[in-house]
Formats: C-alpha cells, sequence, structure tokens
C-alpha cells in the first residue's frame, strides 16, 4: 500500500476492480456494472470500482459500493484506425495516459480480484503495465470475462494473434470466465489455447437482469425499440420506421429508446418522422432504467447485443433481433443460434430481406411466438450467481494463502 502503510489485504473488507475498455457503444460497462452490483449485494461488505472509457458513464446511476473512474475516451474513425475522441492528443499519447491512470487505479486502490472484460491486453496493449505489476507483486486474481460470442473463430483467432491476446491469457490470468453456455456457442473455439488454459475456463450462464425497482410503464400495450448504445443502430430504426409508415394499422404501438450514440442529424430526422406517424410510435433519447420499459413490454424488436439479449431473456419477452453483421458477425452468430434454440426470432438480411414488408410481419407475428422461458435450459441464467460462487472461493484461496 502506498505512503509507507503496511494494512493486509486480508485485514480488510474485499475489493473487486473492473477493467472496461469501452470505445464504442455501452455493452462492457453495462456488463460490468451488473456483474459490480450482483458481487456487492452478494458481500455487503465489498467494494468495487470499474475503470471504463466509455463518455456516458456518468449518466448511470450505480449501486452503493460501486464507483468508477473514466479514462479519456478514444473513438473509432471509419478507416478502422482510432483517434482520442475530445483531449488533444495523439492516439499514442492518449494510450499511455490512459495507460498510467489504470496502473495507478491499481497500486492504489489494491484490489483482491481483477477482471478483465473482453480485451486480455486491453486497448492497444494499455493493460499490460498492470497485468505484468500485479504479476511480479502477486495477491491479485486476475480473471478474463469473455461475452458467450466474441466473432467468427478464423476472425478471432488473427486479432487474437495480432495482439498478442493468447499469450497474455496464457500467462496472466488465473481464470477464463465465459457469460454464457458452452452447448449454446463456444467463444474460444479456433483460438490456439493450451489444455491448461482451456482447464481455467468456466462457463458461467448469461448474466441474468434483475428487475429490482421497476418504475410505471408507459400506457400499454406497446412493443420496445432498442438499437442498444444506438451507434450502429440507424439501420434499425429506420425499417421499424418505415414499417410503421408503411401499414397504418400496424399494432401495437412502438417505444423507441433511440440510445447515447444515435444524435445529431440523423436524429432530427427520424424524430421528424416519429411526430408525423401520431403517436403510434414515440421515442425518448437515453433511458438509464430501460428495465422498466422491458418489464412493461408486450414484445421487443432489438439488435443482437450482448446485453439487450440478456434482458430478453431476463423479463421473458418475445423478441425479434435485426443483428448487425459489420464490422463483425458476434450478433448475427448469437441471434441465429437462439433461433434455433426457440429463444428468439431473427430477420436476417439475406434470408428475410431488411425491407419494411419484413419487418411488419416481424412484428405482427410477435404475440405468435413462444415465451423464451419455453424454450429455457437449466442454467441459462445462472451468471450472476456463478461469478459470486466464483469470487467468494478465489477471495477465501487468497486469504488462505496469505495467512499460511
Amino acid at each position: 500500500m502506498s505512503l509507507g502503510t503496511t494494512t493486509s489485504k486480508t485485514d480488510r473488507a474485499p475489493r473487486i476492480l473492473f477493467y472496461s475498455h469501452d470505445t464504442f457503444g455501452l455493452g462492457h460497462l453495462r456488463r460490468s456494472r451488473a456483474l459490480a452490483a450482483a458481487i456487492t449485494q452478494a458481500d455487503p461488505s465489498a467494494s468495487a470500482l470499474i475503470l471504463t472509457g466509455s463518455p456516458v458513464a456518468g449518466r448511470f446511476t450505480f449501486p452503493r459500493r460501486v464507483d468508477h473512474v473514466r479514462l479519456p475516451g478514444v473513438t473509432k474513425r471509419a478507416d478502422g484506425s482510432y483517434a482520442a475522441r475530445t483531449i488533444g492528443m495523439g492516439i499514442e499519447e492518449v494510450t499511455e495516459l490512459r495507460s498510467g491512470l489504470i496502473q495507478t487505479a491499481v497500486q492504489q486502490f489494491e484490489p483482491d480480484v481483477l477482471i478483465v472484460d473482453k480485451e486480455p491486453t486491453g486497448f492497444r496493449g494499455e493493460l499490460l503495465p498492470t497485468l505484468n505489476y500485479l504479476e511480479r507483486n502477486g495477491g491479485t486474481k486476475m480473471v478474463l470475462g469473455l461475452r458467450d460470442v466474441l466473432d467468427e473463430p478464423e476472425v478471432l483467432a488473427t486479432e487474437w494473434a495480432r495482439k498478442e491476446s493468447v499469450e497474455a491469457t496464457e500467462r496472466f490470468y488465473h481464470e477464463i470466465w465465459v457469460y454464457g453456455l458452452k452447448s449454446i456457442y463456444d467463444p474460444t473455439q479456433g483460438l490456439p489455447l493450451s489444455s491448461n488454459a482451456q482447464s481455467r475456463i468456466h462457463w458461467t450462464g448469461y448474466l441474468r437482469r434483475d428487475l429490482g425497482p421497476v418504475g410505471e410503464p408507459p400506457e400499454q400495450p406497446y412493443i420496445l425499440i432498442t438499437p442498444g448504445g444506438g451507434g450502429d443502430g440507424k439501420a434499425m430504426v429506420n425499417l421499424v420506421l418505415s414499417a410503421y409508415e408503411k401499414d397504418p394499422n400496424l399494432s401495437p404501438r412502438a417505444m423507441l429508446v433511440y440510445g447515447p450514440f444515435l444524435s445529431g442529424e440523423l436524429r432530427e430526422d427520424f424524430e421528424t418522422r416519429v411526430a408525423a406517424l401520431n403517436g403510434r410510435v414515440t421515442a425518448v433519447g437515453f433511458e438509464s432504467q430501460i428495465e422498466t420499459l422491458f418489464a412493461g413490454a408486450e414484445g421487443v424488436v432489438c439488435m443482437g447485443g450482448y446485453n439487450t439479449f440478456c434482458e430478453v431473456l431476463s423479463f421473458d419477452k418475445r423478441a425479434v433481433i435485426v443483428p448487425r453483421t459489420t464490422p463483425r458477425l458476434e450478433q448475427w452468430i448469437r441471434a441465429s443460434r437462439a433461433e434455433e434454440l426457440g429463444l428468439v426470432k431473427m430477420l436476417d438480411e439475406h434470408r428475410d430481406g431488411l425491407t419494411p414488408e419484413a419487418m411488419i410481419r416481424a412484428i405482427r407475428s410477435l404475440s405468435e411466438q413462444s415465451l423464451p422461458s419455453q424454450a429455457i435450459q437449466t442454467g441459462l441464467l445462472d451468471g450472476l450467481d456463478y461469478v459470486t460462487d466464483r469470487i467468494d472461493d478465489l477471495l477465501t484461496w487468497e486469504q488462505e494463502r496469505a495467512t499460511g
């Protein structure tokens, strides 16, 4: 510990640190937030700190004993390169700044467990100095958390080779948590992980979303339209609005949540179209308590991101998923596998065509779909309980090691 103090970790309450690189969207932050909430609820003495690059982190409420540190934001350009989101620094400079902030936070917070979301080496390798520091000093369990689907196996293998992610996973991480079920999909297929690393994989199940304090839902009935963060939701929102414009009898009405990243002239154009629909579609920009809207909806039309999929399952809602297929096939893989299992319906651009007519049919047939719970498997939504049990085991192991 800094300032010359000698307090042992065994003398104080547990501390869990989350790293969430967050260059785009909300998925990583929302996943870390859900995990932090579950861990601190299971152990009210524990504290959690989330390091995040999300530009909208401050718009979320965080549970008691959970806080966040905002790293300088980065954004991806159209050509695939990255740039600092706001401050006037080159990408190398801002990465070095973020890396230093991460290491300082780790040294001051002294976590018992570090949980890294998705990127074994962090954004542009920014996590490596911290991983090396923790390896040298010992006393912190390092966990790599992976969502159920990452990308096509061949594409993922190439990406991980370029980032030296396999080597980092093998060397640094005591455990690998996959927030899904192997019977549904294995995100590590195609990766040259050793048998030793594979033995450290834990399949947690999906991360259930609890209702918590749900407010009064809008006037019912309605279907919820959500493109997640909204940054890549233009096509889906356009498709839904086109369906309501083309069919004046389409019902029930739609409640559209744009997401914080769908803004500017595009948002203004959508607002004009929503207004012309005279209440058949209503819209809000960003709803941090989207659970309330999920809970009251008759059905959901959404993209195929991990967190939205977990909400569909948790609130047991009939859903039509319109997955994006660029820059990676993650959402399409998830949606197609979920459709095979009878959990959702998918609107596929090649099979169904992304036309207003296809969306009209999908919305009209929502009420005829089975509920996800009618196809649900044992352990499907056990992720949070599994994680809190693993945290308890890791802390117990570390305490026993420290006390000899």
